[in-house]
């Protein structure tokens, strides 16, 4: 630990510069005493490194000393595809090794080169959590990582809408959807997905599991969100939808943005009619509903039908409110 340690200090003071002791002790998480002990370590070693007290003082390498020991480890080298995304590598417990990998790609940089990386860095920020939802870490993900890492099998709790189910399952990947973190594993009889947050009770195993060589994991979740999305919404009804209902509709997503684009004008009015996939009648009544006087249901006859019946218990829950007095 302590050489890896003095190591990444030397790399840290190649890639950013001067640093005080105390932002070093912060990095590390170590105390400042052992900073400047790792410090007296490099001296000895050779490193041409001096340090200035005071008020912007800190420790420093001595102009064009350059070390070639930038060469990524096995756990660095893992993360690679992280370094844009420091908040998912400390959720997957690889805060650590992002850093170190992101700092010895700097040092093995010229100096135009990190200037430049440094500048992006500035202005270029990626957020992949939804609007209007907290962001929420969760405990299992870094031992999902490391399942994942050293190919051993996990045993789970695992609430779904239908009931609580023990599984041991050989993980095969983690993906994030729409701030949604999901568990892509081999269970007994196939390959399933695992929501990350329903996982109650999570255990590593010390079984090994081969992981098959024709499994690619953006393949098979582009596969599972396409059959998702069609078995979602098999249904689909005949809209009547103004100019703002069409606006209303894209705002639904893909599925919204598909009725929008094969609308056909109706009549001299702006309106238009198009076909939108829904879930169920219910779903699509209060979908519908929502876009007030903006839409209406044309067919099929069932979802007029469920309409009428929820406008009827609005109009009967208003009319209490009106002859109460509230209104």
């Amino acid at each position: 630990m302590q050489s890896s340690r003095l190591l990444a200090i030397l790399i840290l003071l190649q890639s950013r510069g001067r640093l005080s002791a105390q932002a070093l002790a912060r990095e590390f998480e170590v105390s400042q005493r052992t900073i400047y002990r790792d410090i007296d370590r490099l001296s000895a070693a050779g490193v041409p490194v001096y340090g200035d007290k005071g008020p912007g003082g800190g420790f420093e390498l001595l102009d064009n000393y350059r070390t070639r020991l930038t060469g990524l480890d096995h756990d660095e080298a893992q993360t690679l595809f992280l370094i844009g995304y420091p908040k998912l590598a400390l959720d997957l417990g690889l805060g650590r090794e992002v850093q170190g990998a992101r700092n010895k790609l700097l040092a093995a940089l010229t100096e135009r080169g990190r200037q430049t990386a440094t500048q992006t860095q500035a202005y270029v920020h990626i957020d992949p959590s939804d609007w209007y939802k907290s962001y929420q870490s969760l405990p299992q993900l870094p031992i999902l990582t490391r399942a994942l890492s050293q190919r051993r099998k996990i045993s789970l709790h695992y609430e779904s809408w239908k009931a609580m189910r023990t599984w041991q399952l050989a993980p095969l990947g983690l993906v994030l959807k729409a701030s949604t973190w999901y568990l892509v594993a081999q269970g007994p009889k196939h390959i399933g997905t695992y929501k990350v947050e329903n996982i109650t009770e999570l255990v590593l195993l010390e079984e090994g599991f081969e992981r098959p060589i024709d499994f690619d994991l953006a393949h098979y979740w582009c596969d599972q969100v396409a059959e998702f999305e069609a078995r979602i919404r098999p249904h689909q009804a005949q809209l009547r939808v103004s100019q703002a209902g069409l606006r209303y509709l894209r705002d639904l997503g893909d599925y919204g943005k598909a009725a929008v684009d094969t609308a056909q004008p109706i009549d001299h009015a702006d309106w238009y009619q198009t076909t939108l996939a829904y879930e169920t009648l219910d779903q699509a009544a209060r979908l519908i509903l929502s876009f007030g006087a903006e839409a209406e249901a044309i067919a099929p006859e069932a979802l007029r039908t469920q309409i009428a019946a929820l406008s009827q218990e609005i109009g009967q829950t208003y009319g209490v409110y009106r002859s109460g007095g509230c209104l």
